[in-house]
């Protein structure tokens, strides 16, 4: 199934680009526009976790860096039967964290440094099991293409707004009129780029990950009350939310981003309060369907 939303989701990039070639460069533009998606479906296949890696400045954590970090991660993994994944550390001060990866081979866990300041280390643990659910899953490749290809068009839907497709081909050279042709481009790109990314990733991979996770960590609870703290947190002290970084919403184990019209749009997250309710029927036996 993964490999499939796979294929439909570079065969829909492909799509897209070549429609958006055509319309600003006829046949030529079209041309272009194939390979460059050429490129895109090659390069987001193989590389798009250290393109969503690189977009937030993440750093690799060494063993010898964090070692009470790496046992833990070591001990959840051969738990859950996996492969022991990088670790990254993401310097951003909401609270969060994110997997990302092609497969479990090739697989990276990233935290941020709120996440280490905020969560005691049951609820990290927990929250670290959840990541790795995502990885044992085999739903990361799927996120995280989605993720570096929904910001590759939000970007390329920017660039229209401000005339940056404006310049040439059949807009003319006003810059006025370049905007005025991006701001239709960016209206029409939007909910397309939100469609793809709800085809793709769907809202019940996340109760799915929160109940794998709870079963590898040994302790629903811990992952409740972490949710709770990212939720406040995150409430507290969202992050500003910029077009090419709210595609990558999703990756994340809960959206760190102030809310805007267009996260409206890229939500797929389930409400945190129903998933607590999942994660605390787990221990009273009532685990909701």
């Amino acid at each position: 199934m993964a490999r499939l939303k796979t294929t439909l989701l570079l065969a829909a990039l492909t799509g897209l680009f070549l429609f958006i070639g055509y319309s600003f460069g006829g046949r030529q533009g079209a041309f272009l526009a194939l390979g460059l998606a050429a490129v895109m479906n090659i390069g987001s296949y193989w590389f798009s976790d250290r393109i969503v890696l690189a977009m937030y400045g993440a750093k690799e954590i060494s063993s010898s860096g964090n070692p009470r970090l790496h046992a833990m991660v070591r001990e959840l993994a051969q738990h859950a039967g996996l492969p022991m994944p990088r670790l990254y550390l993401v310097n951003l001060p909401v609270p969060n964290a994110f997997a990302t990866g092609r497969n479990e081979r090739h697989a990276a866990l990233a935290v941020t440094s709120g996440i280490l300041e905020v969560l005691e280390e049951k609820e990290l643990r927990a929250v670290l099991a959840h990541e790795l659910s995502h990885v044992k899953n085999r739903d990361m490749l799927v996120s995280t293409i989605a993720a570096t290809l929904a910001g590759a068009l939000s970007y390329l839907a920017q660039m229209a707004y401000w005339g940056g497709l404006g310049g040439g081909g059949g807009w003319g050279n006003n810059r006025d009129r370049g905007g005025g042709a991006g701001a239709i481009v960016l209206i029409l790109l939007s909910p397309l780029i939100a469609t793809l990314l709800h085809l793709a990733v769907s809202r019940s991979r996340e109760y799915l990950a929160d109940e794998s996770g709870a079963k590898i960590s040994g302790d629903p609870l811990a992952l409740a009350s972490a949710l709770r703290k990212i939720h406040a947190s995150t409430r507290a002290r969202p992050l500003i939310p910029q077009p090419r970084y709210e595609a990558t919403a999703h990756l994340f184990i809960m959206n760190p981003f102030k809310p805007s019209f267009l996260l409206s749009l890229f939500s797929t997250h389930p409400p945190v309060e129903e998933r607590v309710k999942r994660l605390e029927g787990m221990v009273n036996g009532r685990r909701r369907t």
